[in-house]
């Protein structure tokens, strides 16, 4: 069963339930009325793209507050279920609570409906958040750009959806990036998936996870907002891996191994 486009036909949807019992997303929005010279806490940068298993999503750990750095082991890269992750750049926080809501909203339509959410029942999902968060994106205090990566066990296939502040999503058929780091990371991707020794979509996940260690660790040269990987202080980026099986973060001593040969020179 597909999620249902008016909330209100659909026995499963949990934004209705929540409606119903008083709790209102919109709610966040009350914060509008703090001033508008209030400096809000950002994370960057994030990036997802296709390899040959299914898609790898990865974030810097770095989150800042105009130009000072205010946490250097921020998690961008954000389970929903067990087949869904959504990396964020933008206000944490707003993010966090998306992220919450999303969750209660698959495990709900799962109990209620007695099986998992289509993928296009997920997507449009975090489309309705997203454009009811609007007011405080408008004010700058709750701007959210996300990725959302998943596997959707009925279609049996990977995919990677990108939204704008409004809500509008976007299927992305090989790779995408997003914060102040993305520039040069969806360049370097282009060039990779063009003209590389493979198309993305081909690539084994070493591979994959190599490439997505240098994009980060290049985005941060060019960019004071995305942090680099400090082997020395144990701070690596956060690298997950969505396939069949479902999603697997890559732990610190995984990439410990992996930072120690894909970063040196030569």
């Amino acid at each position: 069963m597909s999620y249902q486009s008016d909330p209100k036909n659909s026995p499963g949807d949990f934004f209705a339930l929540l409606e119903k019992s008083g709790y209102r997303w919109q709610a966040l929005c009350d914060l509008s009325q703090v001033r508008n010279d209030v400096t809000v806490t950002h994370g960057t940068t994030v990036l997802a793209f296709h390899f040959k298993d299914g898609v790898l999503v990865a974030g810097d750990r770095r989150a800042t507050a105009g130009n000072s750095i205010m946490y250097e082991r921020c998690d961008k890269v954000i389970p929903i279920d067990d087949y869904s992750l959504m990396a964020i750049a933008g206000v944490p926080a707003t993010a966090f609570e998306m992220a919450r809501v999303l969750t209660h909203n698959f495990e709900y339509f799962r109990r209620s409906q007695m099986q998992s959410m289509s993928g296009e029942g997920k997507i449009r999902a975090l489309s309705k958040l997203l454009k009811e968060n609007v007011g405080m994106a408008v004010q700058g205090l709750g701007v959210v750009s996300p990725i959302f990566a998943t596997y959707d066990v009925q279609t049996q296939k990977a995919a990677i959806h990108f939204y704008d502040m409004l809500g509008a999503d976007f299927q992305i058929r090989t790779h995408t990036s997003t914060g102040s780091g993305s520039p040069t990371i969806r360049g370097i991707l282009e060039h990779e998936d063009l003209w590389g020794e493979q198309p993305l979509a081909e690539r084994s996940e070493s591979n994959a996870v190599t490439l997505a260690i240098r994009l980060l660790q290049t985005a941060a040269r060019f960019d004071s907002a995305t942090g680099k990987a400090r082997p020395e202080d144990d701070i690596f980026p956060t690298v997950a891996l969505i396939t069949e099986k479902g999603y697997r973060f890559m732990n610190d001593e995984e990439m410990a191994d992996v930072c120690m040969t894909s970063l040196k020179r030569g």
